[in-house]
């Protein structure tokens, strides 16, 4: 059953979704914005491919009930480490047709992604909204390498299944394939919202360790590493990174710290 939602707005954009009876879409806590009366709201640490409360299947007994109990922990562990909502609200329309919105965190725009099984979807921590039942949610990692270079690289949000899934980011979006430009695209880490399955995703240094290359990390804005995304498929980037939006809130509330280099002396939220 397909998922019927519109994205509305423009600087800071919502997604309103209807909901057919009983139809479930599921959303990260701290996203919910509004729902009709006949929709159900049930909060759970689980996922959708372990959703507590439901029977272990034939067979399942009190093994089946240990099995899910210790999925369950495996994912609310995996959310912690990525510093991810620990819980989903889950919203099913009852009795008839019902509406739901959802809305992001930051400034920026929201776009719905449809999955059919073949590819799966990553992408930044954060960008995940809401999805329907039939889509998965799971953390990846980019591999210590990687992660440990890339900061933002190193945890992502993965969904694979079918149906929705909706994602949000800071500012504008753009789509790109590195197909279409040689292959391989270099981005700021911070600027990365989502990718397809089939692109590689890695983290390189600015510039080598010289005259040059030091300069690009100082003064350039963009740190010691940018991401580098190659192959072929779909790739969304956002115009405002985390960073540069609480280093402007800084600046015009006279704390900033950043002065006119950026790079190695930029101030990091949080």
């Amino acid at each position: 059953m397909t998922l019927q939602q519109e994205i509305v707005g423009t600087a800071m954009q919502m997604a309103v979704v209807n909901l057919h009876p009983g139809q479930t879409v599921y959303c990260e806590a701290g996203k919910f914005l509004f729902k009709t009366a006949n929709v159900t709201m049930e909060t759970r640490l689980s996922g959708p491919s372990n959703s507590g409360g439901q029977q272990s299947g034939p067979g399942g007994g009190m093994g089946g009930l240990l099995r899910q109990a210790m999925g369950t922990a495996m994912q609310v562990g995996q959310r912690m480490l990525a510093g991810e909502s620990l819980a989903f609200q889950y919203f099913t329309a009852q009795g008839g047709e019902g509406t739901v919105g959802f809305a992001g965190v930051l400034p920026g725009e929201m776009r719905a992604l449809e999955l059919d099984g073949t590819r799966a979807w990553f992408a930044e921590k954060d960008a995940f909204v809401a999805a329907e039942s039939t889509v998965d949610f799971g953390i990846a990692f980019a591999g210590g390498r990687t992660g440990m270079s890339g900061g933002e690289g190193f945890i992502l949000e993965k969904f694979t299944g079918h149906g929705t899934v909706i994602i949000a980011g800071a500012g504008n979006f753009i789509d790109l394939n590195p197909a279409d430009f040689g292959g391989r695209i270099e981005v700021d880490t911070g600027c990365v919202v989502a990718f397809e399955e089939g692109i590689q995703y890695g983290v390189q240094r600015v510039g080598g360790l010289n005259r040059q290359g030091i300069m690009n990390a100082v003064f350039g804005g963009e740190g010691l590493s940018l991401a580098t995304l190659e192959g072929n498929g779909r790739v969304i980037l956002q115009s405002l990174t985390i960073e540069g939006l609480a280093n402007a809130l800084k600046k015009a509330q006279g704390g900033d710290k950043q002065g006119p280099t950026g790079g190695l002396f930029s101030t990091h939220a949080g």
